[in-house]
């Protein structure tokens, strides 16, 4: 391929407003699509959940229903004289007890799924500041043999540059100037820590939300499945601006995020 063309390419992919991505919508009520392993598990774990206290609402309601229905003192003149039940104990201390077994089990393949650290073959050291975001690319495996590292910070594109540069399909209070670049298909770590005061590293899509705590290195894994944009925010009530904090993830193949390494072309 051209080098002139892959570049032109490249640039499209980044900066075009016409991606597939993935950010939150008006009067959202559920996840949105898991683009990690780890998501797809939390989605799936959160629709069985769901079902099971569906059922149990639903059984509740109908036996309130009954007993009211069929156990007043119109419909019911004779008084019951009994005073225990062995039955009625078992049953309701078992299908508790059963109900929570079902529960355990996915549960905590879940959650050592989560703390499970493979081999990386990228690391992505994340540093958060009041209040802006600041990034550390290296020990990433490549054909290069020389030393590859970036740093680099993003910071929340303002109205008024939105307004000026007219980036229609941009989000307001989302959009950063520099976009972290990360390939897919491909196990990475995250390092995050702050400097300052307690941050929060959160994007929904890959069911990541690490706190950054300063003098403090959280350690969490991510397989991303497919590429697009996705958006995220800090989540930790960190100051005046907590609320401009944005975090923007591009996701490519593999091949064309190395190639955008070597070629050393500019992220944003």
């Amino acid at each position: 391929m051209n080098t002139n063309i892959a570049k032109v390419i490249m640039k499209t992919l980044i900066n075009s407003s016409a991606w597939l991505g993935d950010a939150a919508v008006s009067y959202q009520l559920g996840f949105q699509d898991p683009a990690t392993s780890t998501m797809e598990g939390i989605y799936l774990f959160n629709l069985h959940l769901l079902f099971i206290i569906i059922s149990i609402v639903v059984l509740v309601a109908w036996l309130l229903f009954a007993i009211t229905k069929n156990f007043t003192e119109i419909e019911n003149s004779t008084v019951a004289t009994f005073t225990h039940s062995n039955v009625i104990e078992i049953i309701w201390t078992s299908i508790p007890a059963l109900i929570l077994l079902s529960l355990a089990s996915p549960s905590f393949s879940l959650l050592y799924s989560l703390d499970e650290i493979s081999n990386p073959e990228l690391t992505l050291k994340i540093l958060g500041h009041q209040w802006y975001w600041s990034y550390e690319i290296s020990d990433f495996n490549s054909c290069s043999e020389t030393t590859q590292n970036l740093k680099y910070s993003t910071y929340m594109l303002t109205n008024e540059f939105l307004k000026e540069n007219s980036t229609v399909g941009f989000f307001r209070v989302l959009e950063t100037n520099k976009r972290v670049v990360l390939p897919t298909n491909t196990h990475l770590r995250l390092l995050i820590t702050a400097v300052d005061v307690l941050h929060s590293w959160t994007i929904p899509s890959f069911g990541v939300k690490v706190d950054a705590c300063p003098g403090r290195l959280n350690q969490a894994n991510l397989f991303i499945k497919r590429f697009g944009v996705f958006f995220g925010q800090c989540s930790e009530i960190c100051g005046v601006n907590h609320g401009f904090m944005p975090i923007v993830l591009l996701a490519m193949p593999s091949v064309q995020y190395h190639y955008l390494i070597m070629t050393n072309l500019e992220f944003n």
